[in-house]
C-alpha cells in the first residue's frame, strides 16, 4: 500500500467515525458475539490468512534486498534467479491467498448481514401498528441497509485488518530493527508528523461531510415524499412547485459547494502527506546510504529498508484508526440492537393453541383500552426528534361489552373518534386490551397463536391498500396455493372480473404503488376479492365505502353482500343507509356504547342514532347493504 492509499484511507475513516469519545460496551459486545457464533470457523480461518498474508508482504522487501545484494557482490545468476523465483512464488501465493481471503471474507460478511436483516425484518414485522404510524420509513430502511452493512464490516474488514496490521508491524519492526536500529528510530520519529494532521484534517473533514449528509438526508426526504403518488398530486393542488424547485436547489447548491470544499481539503491533505512520505524515503535512502558507505549497511538493505517503510507507516496508520472503525462498527450494531430490544408487545403466549373448530363468535368483554405511549413502540431516532413525544396512554375504551353471534351482522356507528375503528383493531388483535377481553368461539384471543387470530379474521379498511404488484400478486397475498381458477371466483364474486379481463395483461397487471393505478371503487373491490380468497369466518368493514361515490359504492356493497354471506361481521360505517339491514347496532360515543339495537327500534327511541340518521339522510336515499343468508 502507498503512502497515498494509507492518507486517503485515514481521511475516509476520520470523515466516517462517530464521536471518539463513545466508550466500549460489553454488553454490546456480548451481542455481536452471539451473532459471530455460527460463523466462528469460517472467521478463524479468515484471520489465519490474514496472518499469512501479512507475513508474505514483509518477505518481499527482504527478498528485494537480497537480490541486490547478490548483484552487488556478483554472486552466482543462479542465486540472483532463486531469489527473483521466490518473490514470483511469493507473490503468487500472495494472490491465491488473497482470493481465499476475499472469497472468506464474503461468506462471513454476507453471512451477518443475512442474519441481522432477518432477525430485524422478522422483529419489525412483530411490532404493533403504532410503530409504524410514528415511525420514518426511510429511518426503519435505513436500519436495514446502511447500519446492517456497518456492522458487518467489522468482521470482514475491522477485526481481520487488526489482526493482520499487529503481525505485520511487530514483523516488519523486528526485521528493520535487525538490519538497522537507527534508521528504524528515524522512522518512527517521523511518523507523528503523519498521523497527527491526519486526525486533525480528518476532524475537519467529518464536520463538512456530516452537514452534507444533512442536506443531502433533506433532499432525499423531499423527494420521497414529493414523488409519491399522493405527494405530488398534493403539491399540484396546494403546493408551490416554484417553492419546492428552490428549496431543493438551495440544498443541493450547499451540498454541491461543500463537494468542492471536501475536494479541497482533501487533495491538500494527500499531498501535503504525500510530501512527508517522500521526505521518510528520501531520509532512509539518505542514512542508509551513509552507513552503507561506511561499511555499516548493504546496498541491499538499504533497498529493503525503504520498501519496509510502508509496511512500517501503514499498520501503524491504521491500529491508528482501529479505535476509530470499532466504534464505527459499534454504532452500528448498537442502532440495530435498539431495533431488536423494542418490545413487540402482541407475543404468542406459551401454550397459545388454535382456534377451535365450528362458527366463529366475537365477542368484547368489559373491555378497556388505552393506545401505548411513544416511549413503549418507537425510538426518538426513527422518528427524527429529540425526545418522544410523552402523551399517550390515556384510556379510550371504557368498559366496552359486545356480541356478535355467528353469522350476525354487528354494525358500529358514532361519531369521528368515539372509538369505532379501535375495536375493529383490539378484535383483528393488533392491540391487546388493558383491561377485559376479546374473545373469538370463547377463546381469548390472547390465548390463540398470532397465525390462527389472522387465519380467522379478515378486514376491510377504507383505503384499501395494495402492494405494488400484479393483482395476481396482491391477491396470493392471502392464499398463496390458490390456482387459476380460484382467482377468478374471487374476481366475479367482487364483481371486477369483467374489469380484469378487459385489462392488455390481465391478472399480471401490475396495480401501482398503493393500486393508484385503479380507481378507488376498483381499488376497493380488488381488496374485497382478496378477502374472498382468504375465506375467513370473521369480517371486520372500516369505513369501507366512505371515500367512493354512489356507482362505485354500488358496485362494492354488492361485493360486500358476497363477502359478509354466511360470516360473522363487524361493519363500520359514516353512512348510516349500509348498515341498515345489520342484525344489531350499537352506537359507540367517547369510548362507550351509549344505544344498542336494531335500526327500527333505535329509530322509534329517538336518541343518538336517530340523531345521526337525521342529520345525514334528511332527504332520504342511500344504498342499503343487504347480506346474503
Amino acid at each position: 500500500m502507498s503512502m497515498e492509499s494509507i492518507a486517503w484511507n485515514q481521511l475516509y475513516r476520520r470523515a466516517h467515525s462517530p464521536d471518539e469519545d463513545r466508550r466500549f460496551s460489553m454488553a454490546t459486545a456480548r451481542r455481536i458475539l452471539a451473532f459471530a457464533r455460527p460463523h466462528h470457523r469460517k472467521l478463524v480461518g479468515f484471520m489465519v490468512l490474514s496472518v499469512l498474508t501479512a507475513t508474505l508482504a514483509v518477505l518481499t522487501p527482504v527478498l528485494a534486498g537480497a537480490v541486490v545484494n547478490a548483484i552487488v557482490d556478483a554472486e552466482s545468476s543462479r542465486k540472483v534467479s532463486l531469489l527473483a523465483l521466490g518473490i514470483a512464488g511469493i507473490a503468487v501465493a500472495d494472490a491465491g491467498l488473497g482470493l481465499l481471503s476475499r472469497w472468506l471474507s464474503s461468506r462471513i460478511g454476507e453471512g451477518l448481514i443475512l442474519d441481522l436483516r432477518t432477525a430485524v425484518f422478522d422483529h419489525v414485522q412483530r411490532m404493533p401498528v403504532a410503530f409504524f404510524n410514528r415511525t420514518r420509513t426511510g429511518a426503519l430502511v435505513s436500519r436495514l441497509n446502511n447500519d446492517v452493512i456497518g456492522a458487518q464490516r467489522a468482521f470482514s474488514s475491522t477485526l481481520s485488518g487488526v489482526v493482520a496490521n499487529l503481525v505485520m508491524l511487530v514483523l516488519t519492526l523486528a526485521v528493520m530493527i535487525g538490519i538497522s536500529w537507527k534508521v528504524t528510530l528515524l522512522a518512527l520519529v517521523l511518523l507523528p508528523v503523519f498521523v497527527v494532521p491526519a486526525r486533525r484534517m480528518g476532524h475537519r473533514l467529518a464536520s463538512i461531510q456530516r452537514e452534507a449528509a444533512d442536506h443531502n438526508a433533506a433532499m432525499g426526504n423531499q423527494m420521497t415524499e414529493r414523488f409519491s403518488a399522493p405527494g405530488a398530486t398534493l403539491v399540484k393542488l396546494f403546493g408551490r412547485p416554484e417553492q419546492e424547485s428552490a428549496e431543493f436547489a438551495a440544498r443541493a447548491e450547499r451540498v454541491a459547494e461543500i463537494g468542492v470544499r471536501t475536494a479541497m481539503v482533501q487533495v491538500v491533505f494527500v499531498t501535503a502527506l504525500t510530501f512527508v512520505s517522500a521526505l521518510a524515503v528520501a531520509v532512509v535512502y539518505g542514512l542508509g546510504g551513509v552507513l552503507a558507505l561506511r561499511g555499516q549497511l548493504n546496498a541491499g538493505d538499504v533497498v529493503a529498508l525503504s520498501l519496509l517503510l510502508t509496511r512500517l507507516y501503514a499498520p501503524l496508520t491504521a491500529l491508528a484508526s482501529a479505535r476509530v472503525e470499532v466504534m464505527s462498527a459499534l454504532v452500528s450494531f448498537e442502532r440495530v440492537f435498539e431495533v431488536l430490544d423494542l418490545d413487540p408487545l402482541i407475543k404468542d403466549r406459551p401454550g397459545a393453541r388454535a382456534l377451535p373448530e365450528g362458527p366463529v363468535a366475537v365477542e368484547l368483554d368489559d373491555v378497556r383500552f388505552a393506545y401505548p405511549a411513544a416511549d413503549q413502540v418507537s425510538l426518538a431516532s426513527l422518528e427524527a426528534v429529540a425526545t418522544l413525544d410523552a402523551r399517550g396512554g390515556e384510556e379510550i375504551l371504557h368498559g366496552i361489552s359486545l356480541r356478535a353471534e355467528p353469522g350476525q351482522v354487528v354494525a358500529l356507528v358514532g361519531s369521528s373518534g368515539a372509538g369505532k375503528s379501535t375495536i375493529a383493531q383490539l378484535v383483528a388483535r393488533l392491540y391487546d386490551v388493558d383491561a377485559g377481553a376479546v374473545r373469538l368461539a370463547g377463546v381469548d384471543v390472547r390465548d390463540l397463536t398470532s397465525e390462527a387470530v389472522r387465519g380467522a379474521i379478515g378486514m376491510v379498511t377504507q383505503d384499501g391498500h395494495l402492494f405494488h404488484d400484479s393483482i395476481r400478486g396482491n391477491l396470493l397475498l392471502a392464499r398463496p396455493e390458490a390456482d387459476e381458477a380460484d382467482l377468478w371466483d374471487a374476481l366475479t364474486r367482487a364483481r371486477l372480473a369483467d374489469l380484469v379481463r378487459s385489462l392488455p395483461d390481465g391478472l399480471d397487471t401490475v396495480v401501482g404503488e398503493r393500486g393508484y393505478r385503479l380507481s378507488g371503487g376498483e381499488r376497493q373491490r380488488l381488496t374485497i376479492a382478496r378477502l374472498l380468497m382468504k375465506q375467513p369466518q370473521v369480517v371486520i368493514l372500516d369505513e369501507a365505502t366512505a371515500s367512493l361515490d354512489s356507482t362505485s359504492e354500488a358496485a362494492v356493497q354488492a361485493a360486500l353482500a358476497e363477502a359478509l354471506a354466511g360470516r360473522t361481521a363487524l361493519v363500520i360505517a359514516h353512512r348510516l343507509s349500509t348498515i341498515r339491514a345489520a342484525d344489531l347496532i350499537l352506537v359507540v360515543e367517547d369510548g362507550r356504547i351509549v344505544e344498542r339495537g336494531s335500526h327500527a327500534a333505535l329509530m322509534t327511541a329517538g336518541g343518538r342514532y336517530e340523531e345521526l340518521y337525521r342529520t345525514q339522510f334528511a332527504e332520504g336515499g342511500g344504498d342499503v347493504l343487504t347480506v346474503a343468508r
